[in-house]
């Protein structure tokens, strides 16, 4: 089946869409904000009419702008946002807990002799992070009625009517056997939610059921979860490579291959994809704000936005001796404290807001870093280049900072929307079970490649510097 199709991408801070074709490329587009809120004690939720609302507006104005018919459409989503809903109406029992959301903490501590149980059968350590505790804390604190499940089943369900969730998806849950794919009856057992109905897991592309909501009948023939979706837009289809895409938070992946790579690292194990019922796996590791971060320091009145970064960092020559750690929701992987907060050291008369933006380009990319030495830990073997996408890949100062500090090359994607275009690429391949991955891929040529310029002595000096003030803030 030819012809072109519908990419949605429902994010965190709002959703993208893109009608693309394989011959011409991208043929409309379309953006819709969401807001979510941020409240005291780490809280984070959102409104599901409105990631609802995003969707139809984002989706029918790049089906607007392109100006003709599509014969699929693929959704991303945000991986663990959760909420209840009544499975009769559609219509949500709560509030969306946002992947951020920190307030199943609790649940998670009085589950901690089950940490290594659950990262055994599911490959995710207990944090509320994942979908699991916040489903559990909804049910312990706000409705017993519906069903509760990640966000892509309720939008799914409103725009075809069917009951299911993909294996990349489920995998985000704590709730999947990792080696099965299958629910898993045990980690069910120890969340409190046995008695739950949950959705039939499905393959990453395949037809799940047509929508009528963008106008005309379209089917729905590709899901995922948004860092996989970038993934498999970004070529990683084998081991050795890794990407990340830097938005709201950094999220760095590594194809793992066939099976799940438990490592030690404290990286998270999970599925890439699932397609025609054969799995592939990946580490997954977090840096909770990056985007965020930046949005912060703007919000502060040290920067005016994202794309004062290379301006305002570029008046100085380094960080002027100021760390910043930007664990301003928590640390996630390889540390898994999400108790922590971020800290700003080495502060003098003479800092400048230049040497602040140094300071959180260096940090951001110090825990990517980190992530990829962890990866190349568990897989036995070093990354051989990291690929990246997402908004803030405009800053060539982030860049350049992340090659030196990881000493190998950056390669940016020339596809600033990588994970809509993997959400193409997957309903390109549920609506056209005959079409291969490589055929449906997009063009996999890198804007620009970034290669270190600093010697392997200076990136271990400024990543030990890091290591230090990371030291200091967990404490003993």
């Amino acid at each position: 089946m030819t012809g072109p199709v519908l990419a949605v991408d429902q994010g965190t801070s709002g959703t993208k869409a893109l009608v693309v074709c394989p011959e011409r490329g991208v043929l409309g587009a379309g953006f819709a904000a969401v807001r979510p809120r941020h409240l005291p004690g780490g809280l984070v939720e959102v409104d599901p009419a409105e990631l609802y609302a995003s969707v139809l507006d984002a989706g029918r104005r790049a089906l607007d702008e392109a100006g003709e018919p599509v014969v699929a459409t693929g959704l991303a989503n945000q991986g663990e946002t959760v909420l209840a809903w009544d499975p009769d109406t559609g219509r949500p029992l709560t509030d969306a807990l946002v992947w951020q959301d920190r307030r199943a903490e609790s649940l998670c501590t009085r589950l901690a002799a089950h940490d290594e149980e659950l990262r055994a059968l599911t490959g995710l350590p207990l944090d509320p992070y994942f979908a699991a505790p916040k489903m559990a804390w909804i049910r312990r604190h706000l409705t017993r009625d519906g069903v509760v499940t990640t966000s892509d089943t309720w939008l799914v369900h409103r725009l075809t009517g069917a009951f299911v969730t993909d294996a990349a998806t489920a995998g985000r849950t704590q709730l999947l056997d990792l080696d099965r794919t299958a629910w898993s009856p045990r980690a069910l057992e120890i969340h409190g939610l046995s008695a739950e109905r949950l959705p039939e897991i499905v393959d990453c592309a395949a037809p799940v059921g047509t929508t009528t909501a963008f106008g005309p009948p379209i089917p729905l023939t590709g899901l995922a979860v948004d860092q996989q979706a970038a993934l498999l837009a970004q070529r990683v289809t084998r081991p050795g490579g890794a990407k990340c895409t830097y938005g709201t938070g950094a999220f760095l992946l590594a194809h793992t291959g066939d099976a799940p790579r438990r490592g030690t690292s404290g990286l998270v194990s999970c599925v890439a994809w699932r397609l025609a019922g054969h799995t592939s796996y990946c580490l997954d590791g977090q840096v909770l704000t990056a985007a965020s971060a930046v949005r912060w320091l703007t919000d502060l009145g040290v920067i005016t936005g994202a794309a004062d970064l290379d301006p305002v960092g570029g008046a100085v020559p380094d960080s002027g001796g100021v760390t910043f750690v930007p664990a301003l929701a928590g640390l996630a992987a390889p540390w898994w404290r999400g108790d922590a907060r971020g800290s700003l050291t080495g502060l003098g008369l003479d800092t400048t807001p230049g040497h602040l933006v140094r300071a959180l380009c260096e940090g951001l990319a110090a825990q990517v870093a980190e992530l990829a030495d962890a990866a190349a830990a568990d897989l036995g073997s070093p990354l051989d280049l990291l690929r990246v996408d997402g908004g803030l890949t405009r800053s060539a100062l982030l860049l350049q900072t992340q090659a030196d500090l990881l000493q190998r090359p950056v390669e940016v994607s020339a596809l600033p929307d990588a994970t809509a275009l993997g959400a193409a690429t997957l309903a390109r391949l549920g609506a056209d079970p005959g079409l291969s991955v490589e055929a449906a891929l997009p063009e996999g040529k890198p804007a620009a490649v970034y290669e270190p310029r600093v010697t392997p002595g200076e990136a271990a000096e400024r990543r030990g510097a890091f290591r230090t003030a990371v030291a200091a803030l967990l404490g003993p």
